[in-house]
């Protein structure tokens, strides 16, 4: 069981604007004017995107100078984060449900739960423990900003990562995440979808993208867990 973190199970947009803008700055010696469309992106994407957007000559994500550049980045990006931990639950909040959510669906037999997200890796280990979530995910297997593989990509890995770490095969997976580009990345990476409608995508969009299920929120924990369940079951993985 995958998760997506930022706007399905936290919403911690203004902070993380702020880590973004100094990070950027930092690195570049250039401000942050505009920030492009963040839901579904990782943050390697967002680095170059806003480096293009900004007119910022950065070098491309296949060329040694901008590997260079983007890892400088992601370790600015984590320090400019970290120092701003004690705003995260004044600025930012837990989405309706997600706490219980995640717990109950621990508790499923045969369930691990780890993190495909666009956030690099101290980033979103210190988003769940802000608010409690932590210690239901295995952060080992999971996929990050940092990397520059697509979310498809990166699901498969994590799969084969889990695979290895629990001597065994991963019957089925299944992403819950918030957007378009996340449903795409889930049937990319041979994992079913529950898609949940808080963050930009609408319950119409994330359906006309495929979603196995779509909900407005994580507020029924019962109607979570049931969704996956029955996504992750023998007869439903085909």
């Amino acid at each position: 069981m995958l998760w997506n973190i930022d706007l399905t199970l936290v919403d911690v947009v203004r902070v993380s604007r702020e880590a973004y803008a100094e990070a950027f700055r930092r690195v570049t010696g250039h401000p942050l004017v505009a920030l492009p469309q963040t839901a579904g992106r990782t943050d390697s994407e967002i680095f170059f995107e806003a480096a293009a957007l900004n007119e910022v000559s950065v070098g491309g994500p296949g060329e040694v100078a901008g590997q260079e550049l983007l890892a400088r980045y992601t370790t600015q990006l984590a320090i400019a984060f970290g120092a701003r931990l004690d705003l995260l639950p004044a600025q930012g909040r837990a989405l309706p449900g997600a706490a219980d959510a995640v717990a109950a669906v621990a508790g499923l037999p045969g369930v691990i739960q780890t993190v495909l997200t666009g956030t690099i890796r101290p980033n979103a280990v210190a988003k769940l423990r802000a608010f409690g979530m932590d210690a239901f995910f295995d952060f080992e297997i999971g996929g990050y900003g940092s990397e520059i593989y697509p979310k498809g990509a990166q699901l498969v890995q994590a799969r084969t990562r889990a695979a290895e770490k629990y001597q065994g095969t991963i019957v089925s997976a299944v992403y819950l995440a918030d957007s378009g580009r996340d449903v795409e990345a889930a049937r990319i990476g041979g994992a079913r979808c529950v898609a949940v409608a808080s963050g930009r995508s609408t319950a119409g969009e994330l359906r006309d993208a495929g979603a196995d299920v779509v909900l407005d929120d994580l507020a029924d924990t019962d109607r979570v867990v049931r969704a996956v369940d029955h996504l992750t079951s023998p007869v439903s993985a085909g």
